[in-house]
């Protein structure tokens, strides 16, 4: 199973990033046709709702496109709300791989929904915390001499 982090989500609509923009629809173009499974963590919305809202509160973007466009992410994967379990593990992960406290929490909520791929500009590309894989979609594709 695979999940996308916020930033994923937010370089997608980030007219001032623009080739981030473009590998970040690119890379959710080929996730919704994937036949691997694709899930929406319920932390990477609510991040990214907060993060809309702050664009429209700053005049980046209307409350309506706001709106629209979370409605929209919230189509595009299944929403994966975590269990209560989560957060006791979160705390572990945080001890042992010194993650942030955000980062800790939605590494244990993918871990527990079975998330072995997370696709995130955070966390360290190439990470791998108890069997949930950080790939950083952003880095650039190095050529063999």
């Amino acid at each position: 199973m695979i999940a996308v982090d916020t930033n994923v989500l937010l370089y997608s609509l980030d007219a001032s990033e623009p080739a981030k923009r473009g590998m970040a629809q690119e890379l959710l173009r080929d996730l919704r046709t994937s036949s691997d499974r694709t899930i929406l963590p319920w932390q990477v919305l609510c991040e990214t709702t907060s993060q809309l809202r702050s664009w429209s509160h700053k005049k980046r973007i209307s409350v309506e496109t706001a709106n629209s466009y979370i409605q929209s992410f919230r189509g595009i994967f299944p929403i994966k709300i975590p269990r209560a379990v989560v957060f006791d593990y979160a705390l572990e992960l945080f001890e042992r791989f010194s993650l942030s406290h955000w980062d800790s929490l939605l590494i244990a909520a993918c871990a527990d929904a079975g998330v072995t791929r997370l696709y995130s500009e955070d966390m360290g590309h190439g990470m791998d915390f108890d069997g949930v894989f950080v790939i950083n979609p952003f880095m650039p594709i190095s050529s063999s001499p």
